[in-house]
C-alpha cells in the first residue's frame, strides 16, 4: 500500500506547485478584507430564527397552533340571472395565545368589481383588436356589475361593525377574542357570475350555443384569512395572480340548483336519495367496487337528452366536509358523470369526473383514470390521501384546484379527434390540479406569499405521476428543459424566493424551476432513497398545517443528513446559472526521470525524500515517458499507461456536482461523479487526475443534461463541431 501511494504522492507535488503559484498571485491581488461569500456558507443569514412553533429541524414545535374556521352555508344558484346568493354562518376558533381585536375576511370576487384597482395596476397599451364588450368596459366606462353585494354582516341577530378594503373585509369585534374562545357571525351576500371565456377568472360559467351553462364555482364566498405567528394576519390584497392562504375547518353546505342539474362539490354528499335517481345510485354502488375502470353514472346519451330540457323546479344537494381549507362546486345539466374506486393502502377513495359531451371521447377515456393514478402516485411520495374522493370537472379554459375538486381544460375537436398535444395538455392539467389536493390543500403553505411552495412542489410530483401514466407521452428532462429560461435575460428573471405578484416570468419561476430543482436534487444530488424519505417527512410533518419555506428547506436536510444550504441558496434565492466545462486536458506520463523542480525539492528536503525510498515520477514530457517505471512495484497488476490532468472551469454562479463521462479508444465508457463540494475551496476551477490502462479519446461533462447547464459549448474534450452538445446549444438558441 505504501509503494502504491507513491503515485498519488508525486501527483500531489505536481498539483502543489501549481496551487502554490496560483495562491501567490491571488495574494498579491487580494489585499482588502471581505465578508464570507463562499457558496457553501450556511443560510443562517437568510433563514428566519427557529422558535417553539417552527423548529430548527423544520418540524412543527411543541407550541405550534393554528386557527380553525367552520362554515354552515346555504347557497342558491339563479340560472336565469347567473347570480349566486349565499347565507353563511361562521364559527371562528381562536387557538392562538393572542387576543384578537378583529378578524380579516377575504372577498376575492371584489377583484373584478367595477371599482377594482386591479385593472389600474397593470401597464398596458392599445390593443389591435378587442371584443365589443371589452371596448365598452375599457374605453366607454361601462360597468359590468361584478363583485360582492354584502347585504348583512351580523352576530346574534345584531349588525356587526365591519370595514371593506377592496378584496379584504375587517370584522371589528365587539370585544377582543381571547385565546381558546370562539366567535360566531353571519354574512349574507350575492354576486353576478362571470363568464370565464369572456370575462376571465379562475371560476365562473362557460356558455354554450344552446343556452346551457357549465358552472364551475369557487372563491365564491367570503372566507377567513390566515392568522399565525409568522405573518400575523395574511391580509395581502388579491390582485388576481397570487392565490390563497386559508384556515382548515368543517363545512356543511346546502346547494340549491335547477332540478335537472348534476352537482359535485367538496365533501361527501349527504342526501343521495333526494337528488339521485335509483338508477344513478345503483351505478354508483357498482363504481364503489370497480377498481380497474370507471363506471358511467350518467351516460352521454342521458346527458344529451337532459341538456335539451329546462327544469322549472330546484333540488338542494347537501355536502359535508371535515378538515378542509376551502369549498368549491360544479353544476350543469350537461354533465356526463363517471367514477371508479381507488385503493389507497387499503382505503377506498372515489375518483370521479364530470364533463359535457364536448369533452368526449377524450374525457371518458382518460380523466378518471388520470385522477386515480394521481392519488396513488402522490400518496407514495407523501401520505395516504385522506379525503373520500377526488373530482375532475371539464371546462374549456380552466385549470384550477380546490379540496377534492378541480376544474380542467383539454377539449377535442368538434368531430371528436384530438392531437397528442391536446391529450398531453389535458392529462397534464388533471394530474397537476388533482395533485394540488396534497399541496397546498393539505400541506397548507401560504400561496399569497410563496407561490412555488404549492406550484413548484406539486409540479415536481406531477412529473413522476405523468411518467407512470404515459411514459412515452411525457418523456422529458426537466433539468434540460429549464436551461433556456435560466440562461435568458437576467433583467427578466426573478429569484424563486420572490412574492408572486411581482415575479417576472411567473410560470417558469413558480412552476418549472422549482420542479426542475427538486428533480435534480432527487436524481443527481441526493438520490431517490434519501430524497424520498426527506420529502415524505416534510409532507407528513406539515399535513393539515401551515409550513414556511424554511420548514421545507430545514426538513429536507434534517431528514436526509445532507447539507443542502449551498443548493437552496443558489437555486431558490438567486438567479445564478449552472455552467461547468472543461478548461484544459493535459496528458501526463510515467517516468523514472525526476523533473528539474522535483530534483530541487529532493535537494531541499533530502531527509524527507530519503525516508520515502524508491520513487516514480510524473511528467508532461512525452519524450521522457517510461511506461514500465511502475512495473516492479505493481505486484503483477496492470499499470495505467495513460494519465490525464483535467482542469474544470465554472463560469456559472451555481455550484453543482461534476458528472464526467470518459470514452476510451476501444469504445467503452466510464462515468464518475464528483460532489458539489469539489467547489468548496475554489469557486472557479477544480482539478482531477484520471488514469487508465486504455487511452481516453474524449471527456464529456454532464452527458445526460442532469445539472441544468446553460452553456454546453465547453462540456467536451476534444471540442468538436457537430457533437451532441453543440447541436443541443443550437436547438436552445432556436
Amino acid at each position: 500500500m505504501k509503494k502504491l501511494s507513491l503515485l498519488m504522492f508525486s501527483l500531489f507535488f505536481v498539483s502543489f506547485a501549481t496551487i502554490a503559484q496560483q495562491k501567490t498571485t491571488e495574494k498579491k491581488k487580494t489585499q482588502q478584507g471581505h465578508t464570507d461569500e463562499n457558496k457553501f456558507r450556511q443560510m443562517k443569514d437568510v433563514f428566519a430564527t427557529p422558535n417553539d412553533q417552527h423548529t430548527a429541524s423544520g418540524a412543527p414545535g411543541h407550541q405550534y397552533s393554528q386557527q380553525k374556521v367552520d362554515y354552515i352555508m346555504d347557497i342558491r344558484l339563479d340560472e336565469n340571472a347567473n347570480k349566486i346568493y349565499g347565507d353563511e354562518n361562521i364559527t371562528y376558533h381562536n387557538n392562538s395565545k393572542d387576543h384578537l381585536e378583529y378578524l380579516w375576511v377575504q372577498l376575492d370576487q371584489n377583484m373584478r368589481a367595477d371599482d377594482s384597482k386591479t385593472p389600474l395596476a397593470k401597464s398596458n397599451s392599445a390593443a389591435a383588436f378587442v371584443t365589443p364588450d371589452n371596448f365598452m368596459s375599457s374605453y366607454m366606462g361601462e360597468k359590468k356589475g361584478f363583485g360582492y353585494n354584502i347585504t348583512k354582516v351580523e352576530s346574534n341577530g345584531k349588525p356587526l361593525s365591519h370595514t371593506i378594503n377592496r378584496t379584504m373585509m375587517r370584522i371589528n369585534l365587539p370585544q377582543a377574542l381571547a385565546p381558546g374562545k370562539t366567535f360566531e357571525f353571519r354574512i349574507e351576500w350575492n354576486y353576478l357570475i362571470n363568464d370565464i371565456n369572456k370575462d376571465g377568472g379562475r371560476s365562473g360559467l362557460e356558455s354554450f350555443p344552446d343556452g346551457n351553462k357549465n358552472y364551475t364555482i369557487a372563491q365564491f364566498f367570503p372566507r377567513l384569512a390566515v392568522y399565525n405567528n409568522v405573518e400575523g394576519w395574511q391580509n395581502m390584497q388579491f390582485w388576481g395572480r397570487s392565490e390563497f392562504a386559508l384556515e382548515f375547518g368543517d363545512y356543511e353546505v346546502n346547494l340549491t340548483v335547477p332540478a335537472d342539474h348534476i352537482v359535485e362539490a367538496t365533501g361527501s354528499l349527504q342526501n343521495e336519495k333526494d337528488v339521485l335517481s335509483k338508477t344513478q345510485r345503483k351505478r354508483f354502488e357498482k363504481a364503489r367496487k370497480s377498481f380497474d375502470k370507471p363506471v358511467l353514472i350518467v351516460t352521454q346519451k342521458e346527458a344529451e337528452k337532459n341538456e335539451k330540457g329546462r327544469a322549472t323546479g330546484t333540488k338542494t344537494w347537501k355536502f359535508k366536509a371535515n378538515k378542509v381549507r376551502d369549498f368549491a362546486f360544479a353544476t350543469s345539466r350537461k354533465y356526463i358523470w363517471d367514477a371508479m374506486a381507488v385503493n389507497i393502502n387499503g382505503k377506498t377513495v372515489m375518483a370521479t369526473s364530470l364533463y359535457p359531451k364536448e369533452g368526449n371521447p377524450l374525457w371518458e377515456e382518460h380523466s378518471t383514470r388520470a385522477v386515480a393514478t394521481t392519488l396513488i402516485e402522490y400518496s407514495k411520495l407523501t401520505f395516504d390521501y385522506p379525503y373520500p374522493k377526488a373530482v375532475s370537472v371539464h371546462s374549456e379554459r380552466q385549470g384550477m384546484e380546490y379540496p377534492m375538486i378541480c376544474f380542467n381544460f383539454g377539449r377535442p375537436n368538434e368531430d371528436g379527434t384530438y392531437s397528442d398535444r391536446t391529450k398531453k395538455g389535458m392529462l397534464g392539467v388533471i394530474i397537476h390540479e388533482v395533485g394540488h389536493n396534497f399541496f397546498p390543500m393539505i400541506v397548507n403553505s401560504d400561496e399569497r406569499q410563496w407561490t412555488w411552495m404549492d406550484e413548484g412542489l406539486n409540479s415536481f410530483v406531477e412529473i413522476l405521476a405523468e411518467d407512470v401514466y404515459d411514459p412515452e407521452l411525457f418523456a422529458s428532462n426537466p433539468a434540460k428543459n429549464i436551461t433556456r429560461y435560466m440562461g435568458g435575460d437576467q433583467a427578466n428573471i426573478s429569484p424563486i424566493m420572490s412574492q408572486g405578484d411581482y415575479v417576472k416570468q411567473f410560470g417558469p419561476n413558480a412552476y418549472s424551476k422549482p420542479a426542475a430543482g427538486l428533480y435534480i436534487l432527487r436524481k443527481t444530488i441526493m438520490g431517490p432513497e434519501l430524497f424520498d424519505h426527506a420529502f415524505r417527512t416534510y409532507s407528513q410533518r406539515w399535513m393539515f398545517k401551515h409550513p414556511t419555506p424554511e420548514d421545507f428547506f430545514r426538513t429536507m436536510q434534517d431528514a436526509s443528513g445532507m447539507d443542502l444550504d449551498w443548493f437552496f441558496r443558489g437555486w431558490f434565492y438567486t438567479t445564478d446559472v449552472t455552467d461547468i466545462g472543461i478548461k484544459t486536458v493535459k496528458p501526463l506520463y510515467l517516468t523514472d526521470k525526476p523533473s528539474e523542480r522535483v530534483t530541487k525539492l529532493k535537494e531541499q528536503y533530502k531527509q524527507y525524500f530519503d525516508n520515502l525510498g524508491d520513487l516514480v515520477y510524473i511528467t508532461d514530457k512525452k519524450e521522457d515517458a517510461n511506461a514500465n517505471a511502475m512495473n516492479k512495484y505493481a505486484n503483477g497488476k496492470e499499470v495505467p499507461a495513460y494519465i490525464y490532468s483535467v482542469e474544470f472551469e465554472k463560469p456559472g454562479g451555481l455550484v453543482m456536482p461534476i458528472i464526467v463521462e470518459l470514452t476510451y479508444a476501444d469504445g467503452t465508457t466510464k462515468r464518475e461523479t464528483f460532489p458539489a463540494q469539489i467547489w468548496m475551496r475554489s469557486d472557479t476551477t477544480a482539478r482531477r487526475v484520471f488514469s487508465s490502462t486504455k487511452e481516453i479519446t474524449s471527456i464529456v461533462v454532464d452527458p445526460d443534461f442532469e445539472t441544468a447547464d446553460v452553456d454546453t459549448s465547453n462540456n467536451s474534450w476534444p471540442k468538436k463541431e457537430g457533437n451532441k452538445f453543440e447541436d443541443f446549444k443550437k436547438k436552445q438558441k432556436n
